[in-house]
């Protein structure tokens, strides 16, 4: 399937299927301009604010917040079609916002969700696919695990067709670490350090809209890049192409005190994932196949400019 991303005037619009965005941010800004020809798309904020943007974009939006299932009835069959953008809250062992969501989502509806790798804890920088257990070692982690089976027993429910992504660390032009490069905060030793994973925004983008034409009923993928690099690799790969400091590295055990407890806890995960799945059954070309290819672009840019 190409996926057209240039926009058209808006004739026969209400001829369109629709689909329902939530959590429209950075990546479903970026997921617009792939979709907005084949749907009439409503856009879920709960910012008064952000309305004249999501219309630009080509989206309606509509003021609702998954916090509140009151406010959601209005979701309520609007759509058979649905991106579910939205994390969990921020505290407990279940994603209440997805439980709210399933409530009124329609019978027989097409849904793709867009998780994080971060369900399989720990794998010890092995490589994985789509069939590995998943073992939280975060809450965080845990509430995504616990959206997973919610929509998995909607979907059963509901004779839907769910599709999940498993998305590591998202970045692009202007979401580099750049201020973590610019405070010189630690990253590990080489042999200290864990394999981490990737994919760019704009990639990311791509798979979401491919998955909901071309994903298996209740199908996993890993949305990631060809990477295969440690986390600290990354960081230096960025500071070079910005002409920033490298990173000071430290042993695991010094390294505890120097940063938040978030931030370890990402450095204490390792693994590889591998993206077979959506390379053949989704068609995807990567735009960016590795963090260095994106980074070069972004140095071409530069010095064109």
């Amino acid at each position: 399937m190409k996926i057209n991303t240039k926009s058209k005037n808006t004739a026969n619009t209400f001829g369109k299927p629709r689909l329902l965005i939530l959590g429209c941010g950075d990546v479903g800004m970026r997921l617009l301009p792939l979709l907005r020809d084949r749907f009439r798309i409503f856009a879920v904020t709960t910012q008064l604010s952000r309305q004249e943007e999501l219309r630009a974009a080509g989206a309606v939006p509509v003021i609702a917040n998954l916090d509140e299932p009151a406010t959601l009835a209005r979701l309520a069959r609007l759509s058979s079609h649905i991106v579910h953008l939205a994390p969990p809250q921020s505290a407990g062992a279940t994603d209440k916002r997805t439980r709210n969501l399933t409530a009124i989502l329609p019978d027989h509806a097409t849904l793709v969700y867009v998780s994080t790798s971060g369900v399989y804890g720990d794998c010890g920088g092995e490589w994985v696919d789509e069939t590995r257990t998943v073992q939280p070692h975060n809450p965080r982690a845990t509430r995504r695990v616990d959206a997973e089976k919610v929509l998995r027993a909607w979907a059963r429910r509901s004779q839907s067709r769910l599709s999940i992504l498993r998305v590591p660390g998202i970045y692009a032009d202007d979401r580099l670490p750049v201020d973590r490069l610019k405070k010189g905060s630690p990253a590990l030793l080489p042999e200290d350090d864990v394999y981490t994973n990737h994919i760019h925004a704009e990639d990311l983008a791509q798979i979401i809209a491919l998955a909901l034409f071309r994903a298996q009923p209740c199908r996993i993928y890993h949305a990631v890049d060809d990477s295969d690099m440690k986390m600290g690799a990354y960081f230096d790969a960025v500071a070079d192409a910005l002409s920033l400091p490298r990173p000071p590295r430290l042993s695991r055990e010094k390294l505890q005190h120097e940063v938040s407890p978030m931030m370890l806890s990402f450095m204490s995960e390792s693994r590889r994932l591998a993206n077979q799945r959506i390379k053949a059954e989704l068609g995807v070309r990567l735009r960016y196949a590795t963090v260095e290819q994106a980074l070069s672009h972004l140095n071409k840019v530069s010095d064109e400019n």
